[in-house]
């Protein structure tokens, strides 16, 4: 059995695919109870949630460690604690500073979302950082995830985040810039504006809230997102030159 904290767009997009082998109970502060119960899970309380055998924290970031504090102690021994955070090294320190010690930590940062998987899991991505469990059932959490045909990437939170800032979060720079800009559909264009109107899509459809705690929470966000802007000043002295 898993519980869930948090229903938002992941959220619910998670609940609707883990229905289809457990039982999900999930916690939300707002008034979602049929909305849960659409997807096939039952709303609960936390307290519920957090006696199952495996909880996911789908919560932003800036909310994650005060949501760590609440359920430190209502975990159950032997839990299996996971987040779902678009960068790692922060929830890694804080899941291993407020969890106790007898509860397992799993980091992960599926790399798809509501728009990409909203028809199937194949072939998408999901990265896993070993933190706190023992090898039996990580073997049994990666088996299950391969299963239903995710890619599996095994790396570090450091890692993860020197790379995620590039991949997710300076895409979502050029997507939000996009639209400052005011970029729209044109009757004369080409296949390359139309790709930078499929980024524009793709991050405006997530929360500001989320834009902002992918930069303001990984370390290595504002270094490339500095190193960018000054690589597009250069373009533009050397065609102005």
């Amino acid at each position: 059995m898993i519980g869930i904290i948090g229903f938002g767009r992941f959220g619910r997009l998670m609940a609707g695919y883990l229905v289809k082998d457990f039982k999900v109970f999930v916690y939300n502060k707002g008034n979602n109870e049929e909305k849960i119960k659409k997807t096939g899970a039952f709303p609960a309380s936390l307290e519920e949630v957090c006696r199952q055998r495996s909880v996911i924290l789908s919560v932003p970031i800036s909310v994650f460690e005060e949501h760590l504090k609440m359920i430190a102690p209502l975990l159950k021994k032997d839990t299996l604690v996971a987040d779902v955070c678009s960068v790692k090294s922060y929830p890694v320190q804080w899941m291993k500073q407020h969890l106790p010690k007898h509860v397992s930590i799993l980091a992960t940062h599926p790399m798809f979302g509501p728009d990409s998987a909203k028809n199937s899991l194949l072939d998408r991505k999901i990265v896993l950082c070993k933190e706190r469990i023992d090898e039996a059932r990580y073997g049994r959490v990666r088996a299950y995830l391969e299963k239903k045909g995710l890619n599996v990437i095994e790396t570090t939170a450091e890692e993860h985040d020197r790379q995620i800032a590039v991949s997710l979060s300076l895409t979502h720079f050029i997507g939000r810039s996009l639209e400052e800009f005011g970029a729209k559909e044109l009757i004369v264009d080409t296949e390359g504006y139309k790709r930078l109107l499929h980024i524009l899509g793709v991050v405006t459809h997530d929360t500001w809230q989320l834009f902002q705690d992918m930069h303001y929470y990984n370390p290595y966000a504002k270094e490339k997102r500095l190193a960018f802007i000054e690589a597009m000043k250069k373009t533009e002295e050397r065609l102005s030159s």
